[in-house]
């Protein structure tokens, strides 16, 4: 049927768009673009798109409202999701199809609360955490349509706190943005704490973050050993590429351009944590477990 063979490559499509709304929001942040359109849903009072002499800025405009242009694609693709698993008969997918609008008119909303509030920096780290959580959501639409869904899954402790800390190494790192220098405005408010503090405990939780996953590597932690070894093995690579990110960073004074990796990096190293935690519960045909699995992942 041509539909089912259009579920995996929308849901992949789904999930690239979800990290690219994170690398042009953090585009919006380090180019000092958050402002640009001062007002939601329009851009400036009487326009819905950027206007020539706008007080902004053209670039500044033009920036912000890329970044809103890209939720109405997320928006048409989420829609077409529904379809598709609707043509398909698929309904384990649609709570999870659904769960991509929802999660789309909730980041619209947010977004407008972020612009209305002069980039209040919760709002700013409410908007970027929603996006984690719709990253963590595509990603298990895409391998719930490609693999299948293992009948009485024996979950991990292990694995559920590594996820779990995983998200909270994310959650500091926003505190450690909302009181750094790139606010998205140079007249944004900032979080009222010392970085050096908030930035030691995001370094200090990422350090334990990458020692509990070695203990994971080397230990038989679940009935899913080879597959979740395999994927930590993974995200210890990644964690420490952004580790080292994080820490360039922190010594150089933020730049922007390393700013923007590391956002990007979040991205990666979330999926990467996601997908260790999706191991508990979708498996590959068992009749191509032995062969096509190990080639494919």
């Amino acid at each position: 049927m041509p539909a089912t063979r259009l579920l995996t490559p929308v849901a992949r499509l789904l999930l690239s768009l979800q990290a690219l709304l994170v690398l042009t929001g953090g585009a919006v942040r380090v180019t000092g673009s958050g402002l640009g359109c001062p007002t939601w849903p329009e851009c400036t009072s009487d326009s819905y798109t950027p206007i020539a002499g706008q007080a902004e800025g053209a670039l500044h405009s033009w920036i912000e409202f890329g970044n809103r242009l890209l939720t109405f694609s997320l928006f048409f693709t989420a829609i077409a999701m529904i379809l598709i698993v609707l043509v398909t008969g698929r309904r384990d997918l649609t709570l999870l199809a659904l769960a991509q609008i929802g999660g789309i008119f909730g980041q619209a909303i947010v977004g407008g609360v972020t612009v209305l509030t002069k980039l209040n920096p919760l709002s700013v780290a409410t908007h970027f955490l929603l996006s984690m959580v719709l990253i963590a959501a595509s990603l298990s639409l895409l391998q719930r349509s490609k693999m299948h869904r293992i009948e009485n899954p024996q979950r991990s402790l292990f694995l559920r706190i590594h996820v779990v800390l995983s998200f909270i190494v994310i959650v500091a790192g926003t505190l450690v943005t909302g009181a750094g220098p790139h606010a998205g405005d140079v007249s944004a408010p900032r979080l009222r704490v010392a970085i050096p503090t908030v930035a030691a405990i995001h370094g200090f939780l990422v350090l334990f973050l990458i020692l509990m996953t070695i203990a994971g590597i080397y230990r038989k932690w679940s009935n899913f050993q080879d597959q979740s070894q395999r994927y930590l093995t993974i995200f210890l690579c990644l964690s420490l590429i952004q580790g080292l990110v994080g820490y360039l960073q922190y010594q150089l004074g933020v730049p922007e351009v390393l700013v923007a990796i590391h956002l990007l990096g979040s991205s990666i190293v979330w999926m990467a944590a996601w997908r260790i935690h999706l191991t508990q519960f979708y498996a590959a045909n068992p009749s191509e477990v032995d062969d096509k699995f190990s080639q494919k992942y």
